[in-house]
């Protein structure tokens, strides 16, 4: 593990005391831009220099560590309550290049609505609920997401590529999930080992094998199926608010 002087130097017990809650920043010293927001108290914005999981912000900290580099660490906001916090992560992450960051999930828990064009947000809180007849996996799309995107560009947002369990098999169809509306609806054909099929922006090019991740092909689901899903809004009960896991399983 690389040993720099931000990562290994937490707070005496007397400033956590002082901190509270606080919102800190990831910043890329190459760019200077934030690559990874977070909150907590005490020593938490350290703690990710422990983190073994695979994921894109821990990804980018070994990249930084093979160049002797080490992320700069920064506090957004500190003296807060815990509810304070969450709303201060959030706006955030809004207001943050969201191509740079790799946060999984836009935001934690806030009870606040998050940033997003207003024919989109009415679409959102007035989508009927979502009521499923098959067997099928959600899948949010958030880090891939964006308003305008091509059929095709949704497509290979959505399929590709999971940490997901043996439960998949199971799975008719995938619907792809942004802030808890279903955006397209999907008929699965089969699933293959990460990175072994071609997208769309790939090209001419062939893709690297993801080792321990899952892909699947398919196509656009029949119109009665879609229309039963699409723009339909997934209840708390299904995918609470906050939750970094991106797969969720239903009628399966």
């Amino acid at each position: 593990m690389y040993n720099g002087p931000q990562m290994n130097n937490p707070f005496p017990r007397h400033v956590c005391e002082q901190l509270g809650f606080y919102v800190y920043l990831y910043l890329d010293p190459r760019s200077m831009k934030p690559f990874y927001v977070g909150k907590g108290r005490g020593n938490r914005v350290f703690s990710h220099a422990r983190d073994r999981r695979d994921c894109n912000k821990v990804r980018v900290i070994k990249e930084l560590r093979k160049l002797g580099l080490q992320p700069i660490l920064e506090i957004l906001k500190y003296k807060l309550t815990e509810r304070e916090a969450l709303l201060v992560e959030a706006t955030a992450i809004d207001l943050l290049d969201v191509d740079t960051l790799t946060n999984e999930v836009r935001g934690h828990g806030s009870r606040h609505g998050t940033r997003g064009n207003v024919d989109d947000i009415r679409d959102e809180l007035s989508a009927r609920p979502l009521r499923i007849r098959h067997p099928v996996v959600l899948i949010n799309i958030a880090q891939a997401f964006h308003y305008g995107m091509t059929p095709q560009a949704i497509y290979d947002a959505t399929r590709s590529a999971w940490k997901i369990g043996v439960q998949r098999e199971k799975a008719r169809y995938a619907l792809a999930v942004y802030r808890r509306v279903v955006r397209e609806v999907f008929e699965i054909a089969g699933w293959h080992p990460g990175g072994s099929t071609m997208r769309e922006a790939d090209g001419a090019s062939h893709r690297a094998k993801i080792p321990s991740r899952w892909e699947f092909v398919g196509k656009v689901a029949d119109e009665g199926v879609r229309k039963r899903y699409l723009g339909r809004r997934v209840e708390s009960d299904l995918w609470k608010v906050g939750s970094q896991n991106p797969i969720r399983y239903a009628g399966c």
